[in-house]
């Protein structure tokens, strides 16, 4: 088979969340660990940092893994889901899996992945361990799909665990409180591992992870409490940090990760580094290149990303309440003329919840997602009668809508959906370019 032959076989054969949702998550490891059994339990082989939470597990995994880069490992990451393509999930020091590597093993599993029938998100991790194994890395950072206690990443021991932080998603299967999501996430947590909390939520939420680090002996830090910045300063395309009160002797920080949202990422990231010097030598250099260098280091889009300078124009993936409002925020403290809006949502989001968090005297253009999961337009038109908006299904057509009528003076922002973002022509041209370099 060759490679487009190869990814249409798994999305036909298995079960794939973004397409299927619920029906796709198997609320236990065992396929993952009949599947890691079957090769050898390639996972025992390898070192893991474990990261989970409800946003920011993608950007802190990112920071990790060009921190880990820049201080000379040879860093294995795996995230998901993809923005343009399948290979984006699997890296090594930044360079993405080759599509060869993926023909051949699901050549060569064909009948185990038939005779198990993993999800396409189960196949995926054990293909991670048996790529980060096959090219013997040093470190892997590994980002949770959903939850974590029973998330397919979960059959691992890592030396280091991260929780991000704690939001409403996924309230179908991960629960309907904040404290019924926390110890969903809390499942990460192994015993004598130590566990980074990036931000502290509330005190419930704080005691579910201190319970848990407790009962299993695992020292607990929060990242809010070691890291402290003075001061954050946005430049655009990147934005500056000063610490304060650090373990480090570093004093200043750039980020090319421009929301303001990083600050939080970035408490939890340094806290990892700190725990992790115990055991790997991370320079103060090598975390200053690491933040400076993470998109070019590991390929990270989609976080408050720059797509055009006039009109001002941003995407991000951001999806659900916890994370609409932290892009709101940033949003608000841009000068800009007028403000556009192009958004597309998965039905199975809290969606009214999210339109609250809009200005309301902004214009708005609604478009739907490449997902079987999307909402339609015409389904939003019911939502959103009390605002000033269009409806155009096809996100480019939708985004084109807006170049038309906007001036180079307003702002536009593009999300709602990780699967608005992956349709922006834009995006997909410059990862086409990327891959011929």
């Amino acid at each position: 088979m060759s490679y487009s032959e190869t990814i249409s076989y798994l999305y036909a054969m298995l079960p794939v969340f973004h397409r299927d949702g619920k029906k796709a998550y198997k609320a236990d490891l065992s396929n993952t660990l009949n599947l890691c059994k079957a090769l050898g339990d390639p996972h025992r082989e390898l070192k893991f940092i474990h990261v989970a939470g409800t946003n920011g597990k993608g950007s802190t995994s990112h920071y990790l893994s060009s921190i880990l880069t820049e201080a000379g490992y040879k860093t294995g990451l795996y995230t998901s889901p993809h923005l343009i393509d399948f290979t984006e999930r699997f890296r090594i020091n930044g360079e993405e899996i080759s599509q060869q590597f993926i023909i051949d093993f699901v050549k060569e599993n064909k009948s185990l992945i038939e005779e198990i029938k993993p999800s396409f998100f189960e196949l995926s991790v054990v293909l991670a361990f048996e790529y980060f194994k096959k090219n013997k890395v040093e470190i892997v950072v590994l980002e949770t799909g959903l939850g974590g206690k029973l998330d397919s990443t979960n059959v691992i021991t890592p030396i280091l665990s991260i929780i991000t932080n704690i939001g409403f998603d996924h309230k179908d299967i991960l629960g309907n409180t904040l404290v019924e999501i926390a110890i969903q996430k809390a499942g990460i947590i192994k015993p004598n591992v130590p566990i980074i909390v990036s931000q502290r939520i509330n005190e419930e939420v704080d005691s579910v992870f201190v319970a848990t680090a407790k009962s299993n002996n695992s020292k607990i830090i929060f990242g809010e409490d070691k890291i402290q910045f003075s001061n954050q300063i946005n430049k655009g395309k990147t934005q500056n940090f000063t610490l304060i009160n650090s373990p480090f002797q570093l004093v200043h920080l750039e980020s090319d990760l421009s929301g303001s949202y990083q600050i939080h990422n970035l408490k939890g990231v340094l806290a990892a580094v700190h725990e992790l010097n115990d055991s790997f030598r991370i320079s103060d250099l090598a975390i200053f290149s690491g933040i400076q260098n993470v998109k070019k280091n590991t390929g990270l889009w989609g976080r408050w990303h720059q797509i055009k300078t006039n009109p001002y124009t941003i995407c991000d993936i951001a999806h659900n309440e916890h994370g609409i409002r932290e892009i709101v925020k940033q949003i608000n403290l841009i000068s800009k003329k007028k403000l556009f809006f192009v958004l597309g949502f998965l039905a199975d989001k809290d969606i009214p919840s999210i339109l609250q968090l809009f200005p309301k005297d902004a214009d708005f253009t609604f478009c739907e997602p490449n997902s079987m999961r999307a909402i339609s337009v015409e389904s939003l038109k019911q939502l959103t009668s009390h605002l000033n908006a269009n409806y155009i299904p096809d996100v480019n057509e939708a985004l084109q809508s807006v170049y038309d009528k906007a001036s180079t003076d307003d702002f536009i922002y593009i999300g709602g959906s990780t699967f608005v973002v992956s349709e922006i022509n834009s995006l997909k041209n410059a990862k086409k370019k990327i891959t011929k370099i």
